[in-house]
């Protein structure tokens, strides 16, 4: 508190490693900080954090309940709330996760955005990219991890499964409920679902 953090409650903190802060943050109740913490200037942790053997950049925001470890989070981004950072993962100025997102070895590029229910591993994601809810990157195969690239200003439409190795080229879209197993080259949309039908006076099953 000397060295300029405001704590919302200095009873109800837990400090297991080596903190290292900036002036001006903000860090709220049942945080537990572990191994060697790094948090610059006018940082914000939400209640209930777990942040572990990491670094948040300048202005960065990690809101309730998000678990860090191993990575590095760069300026004004915003992480959370019940996000989960995995070793390996670095992300660039202005970039954001939202609830329920996993990243694991990821590196999510200036200003792109992964707003709800994904995982992300292996990943290189570019600036600007739009990862849609509910898309995840098949990196595991069972024995090997593969890496999923997306070029810069990408969308990925909700509910998507990209399965690695593939790349996604910049400004490509991803139609929704897609499974990629090829790369899409750049400008392109990409629709891999099957078609849909519908059956008409279809009778629900009656509970025996």
């Amino acid at each position: 508190m000397i060295d300029g953090a405001t704590l919302r409650d200095p009873t109800r903190i837990d400090i297991r490693g080596e903190v290292t802060i900036g002036q001006e943050v903000v860090i709220d109740v049942n945080c537990i900080f572990e191994g060697k913490v790094t948090l610059a200037d006018d940082v914000i942790i939400g209640a209930n954090c777990i942040l572990k053997n990491c670094t948040i950049g300048k202005g960065t925001e990690i809101k309730p309940n998000t678990l860090i470890e191993d990575s590095v989070i760069h300026e004004q981004c915003s992480v959370g709330p019940f996000a989960r950072i995995r070793p390996g993962t670095e992300m660039l100025n202005e970039s954001h996760v939202g609830n329920f997102v996993e990243l694991k070895k990821t590196t999510l590029g200036e200003g792109a955005k992964a707003g709800h229910l994904s995982y992300l591993g292996n990943s290189e994601i570019g600036a600007e990219v739009n990862i849609g809810a509910g898309t995840i990157t098949c990196n595991y195969d069972g024995v090997n991890k593969f890496t999923t690239t997306i070029g810069k200003g990408a969308f990925i439409g909700s509910n998507s499964a990209l399965v690695a190795p593939v790349t996604i080229d910049a400004m490509a879209t991803v139609a929704a409920g897609s499974v990629i197993t090829k790369s899409v080259p750049a400008d392109s949309l990409a629709l891999a679902r099957g078609k849909q039908r519908n059956i008409e006076n279809w009778a629900r099953p009656i509970k025996k």
